[in-house]
């Protein structure tokens, strides 16, 4: 292999891979984008039962016309086979699911396992029809990219062209759908209309997919690139063009590496290209990966690492003094220590990102002191706890010695619109209840000494 036939093959000027890259990357963005409703109806594995049962129609097909003495292995009426026996599989799924107790796993896997034990059944008899050959059959198994035509590409496009037409003109309504399927049916919305036209956009992208990676890892098309997309977004509207955008580069990547090694399976190099894509995704994507999950879980740990330092420091001193207004001077760190029973180590770094932020100094006695720009800071995060205190006294109904506890679990998200809407919520100028804390730090009049 050669740099030169490595870019001709990735830039599609190679005419005998031109065809087959482009097919099989427009069937990736159109599995991509009809997968995406399948995962988030949490339904990824209708797709895979669906593809199983293609397979008796396309043994069924290949009979009837052998018998009547056409070409049974014409594409159209194989696919047209595919199609029926397809259906077939979904309305059972969906018909063990309404008239049974058994879930949609229980459910997806009978009518997988039945179908595709009856159409390997089915491919082995009308091996023995008179006058017929049934080899290449097993192609729509594992799939026969390299033997795609201009029918195959035609076909491939018009399924993306009126599946992509049909999810923007109902995109509301699948959206619906997908999030909230009981609202939309007591909303009056005809769900099961709805669904059978998403089983159908599904059935079509299997069944034309069966040409290319074959009924067995269709099913990876259908799930890895919305999967993958999950990870890079929140809306629905990126997820949907991230996805279609995975499984184009996957096709194209798969196929392309395949035209280069003649003994390498495209189905099986396009389903692992999806794979990298999506431990790649994994691992960084923006929304859900887990390295910037891990990140951001550091950053919070920061962060209420900081505001319970400062809290305490503010307390100490509430404690410690009963002057007005509250005076900011050096607290003992034993005081503090005790006061959140810190470990030596755990407060030690406390302090040095709270120094690092320049919320903390540390004076020659050893002891510790607010900064201006602290002691402002520690005012304010006390006062919004004490807010989130009130607050679920007044109207959770929690007891004043345990709110405490589950004021500090929600404070720490606290903005200032929702600590606008608490000051608005809550008259402060009248007593409400009694509670650990009744005196908002903003009411005394707050003050700090100039450093020494």
């Amino acid at each position: 292999m050669t740099w030169d036939l490595l870019r001709e093959t990735l830039l599609l000027e190679q005419y005998n891979t031109r065809l087959p890259v482009l097919g099989v990357a427009f069937l990736g963005a159109t599995a991509g984008l009809v997968g995406s409703f399948l995962l988030l109806r949490k339904q990824s594995l209708l797709g895979d039962a669906l593809s199983h049962a293609t397979l008796p129609g396309i043994g069924i097909a290949f009979a009837i016309m052998s018998t009547m003495g056409f070409n049974g292995k014409s594409l159209p009426v194989l696919l047209f086979g595919a199609t029926i026996t397809g259906l077939l599989g979904v309305l059972l799924v969906i018909g063990i699911r309404k008239t049974t107790r058994l879930k949609d796993d229980a459910a997806m896997g009978i009518v997988l396992s039945v179908f595709f034990g009856l159409g390997v059944a089915i491919l082995k008899m009308v091996e023995r029809i008179p006058g017929q050959s049934a080899a290449g059959l097993d192609g729509f198994i594992y799939g026969k990219t390299a033997s795609m035509v201009w029918f195959d590409f035609i076909l491939i496009t018009v399924i993306l062209i009126v599946t992509t037409s049909i999810t923007i003109a109902i995109l509301k309504e699948l959206t619906l759908l997908c999030f909230d399927a009981d609202f939309a049916s007591a909303q009056g919305w005809p769900t099961l209309r709805l669904d059978i036209i998403l089983m159908a956009l599904v059935t079509s992208v299997t069944v034309v997919g069966l040409q290319a990676v074959g009924l067995i890892l269709v099913i990876a098309f259908l799930i890895t690139p919305p999967t993958a997309a999950r990870f890079w977004t929140n809306r629905l509207g990126w997820m949907l063009v991230l996805s279609a955008t995975i499984g184009a580069i996957s096709g194209w990547l798969g196929v392309s590496i395949s035209a280069l090694h003649s003994n390498l399976p495209p189905g099986a190099i396009i389903v692992i290209a999806a794979a990298i894509i999506f431990l790649f995704s994994m691992i960084f994507g923006s929304a859900r990966g887990l390295l910037p999950r891990y990140l951001r879980h550091l950053q919070l740990q920061r962060k209420v690492g900081r505001q319970h330092l400062l809290r305490s420091t503010f307390e100490i001193l509430e404690e410690t003094q009963q002057t007005e207004p509250l005076k900011n001077v050096p607290i003992d760190m034993d005081l503090l220590r005790k006061h959140r029973y810190w470990g030596k180590g755990e407060l030690a770094r406390l302090i040095r990102q709270g120094r690092s932020e320049d919320h903390i100094e540390r004076q020659p006695s050893g002891e510790l002191r607010l900064s201006e720009s602290g002691f402002g800071e520690a005012s304010r995060i006390t006062r919004n706890h004490r807010l989130w205190e009130l607050y679920l006294i007044k109207y959770a109904d929690i007891a004043p010695n345990h709110v405490d506890r589950d004021a500090d679990m929600v404070e720490h998200l606290l903005g200032a619109e929702i600590v606008h809407q608490l000051e608005a919520e809550l008259d402060l100028s009248k007593p409400i209840i009694d509670s650990p804390h009744t005196i908002m730090p903003t009411e005394l009049g707050l003050q700090s000494e100039p450093s020494a």
